[in-house]
């Protein structure tokens, strides 16, 4: 029996490893995160759709896709001093101007680990607005708005029922992402259904 050829691939040796991408420089101030305008931002931008690309070259992320890639190790953060800012810090920026931030955050990254698209929803009246796997923004609409809530809170059924409205008049599916004290998420989709 004659051995297997080897590939290009495999004739790699120990010392020519793939050098590591480099991380993306990002500054985290007035509520707002921003990449500089460098070829690896809009490389994100068009592979995974993060952030909203401005005109100018450079990358706006919101403050949960921010925490996210700087937990991937793909940007690192800054404040406007240009002091490098760690996670714990992050952290701590983000929930001093959003008590809610940590539940948001759970349910944002339980979808991107799935492999969904998240972008924010506010003009919608929801948190988040989902695209099914393999849709990107502008290519078709989201699929789902959705609602992060934590499993102790209560809703009342005018607040359930004017969610609902808003996912029926965007023509979407509600999606209530419920966190538990552990951070795991389950999920209730919500319709509309004539008897």
């Amino acid at each position: 029996m004659e051995p297997k050829r080897k590939g290009k691939t495999e004739e790699k040796t120990e010392n020519q490893k793939t050098p590591a991408k480099e991380k993306i420089k990002t500054f985290f101030y007035e509520g707002k995160v921003i990449a500089e305008n460098t070829d690896s931002a809009r490389e994100l931008y068009n592979q995974s759709r993060y952030g909203e690309l401005q005109p100018d070259g450079k990358l706006n992320l919101s403050i949960i896709e921010g925490l996210f890639l700087l937990e991937k190790e793909k940007i690192t953060a800054h404040d406007g001093k240009n002091h490098n800012i760690t996670y714990e810090d992050y952290m701590k920026k983000a929930t001093r101007s959003d008590k809610n931030f940590w539940i948001r955050y759970a349910v944002f990254k339980d979808l991107r680990n799935r492999g969904y698209i998240v972008k924010t929803a506010l003009k919608f009246g929801a948190d988040f607005r989902v695209y099914d796997r393999g849709v990107k923004p502008g290519e078709d609409h989201a699929k789902w708005v959705v609602y992060p809530v934590h499993e102790g809170k209560t809703l009342t059924w005018y607040e359930f029922a004017a969610k609902n409205r808003v996912a029926h008049s965007t023509k979407k599916r509600l999606l209530l992402g419920v966190v538990d004290d552990e951070s795991d998420v389950s999920y209730w989709e919500c319709r509309w259904i004539r008897p």
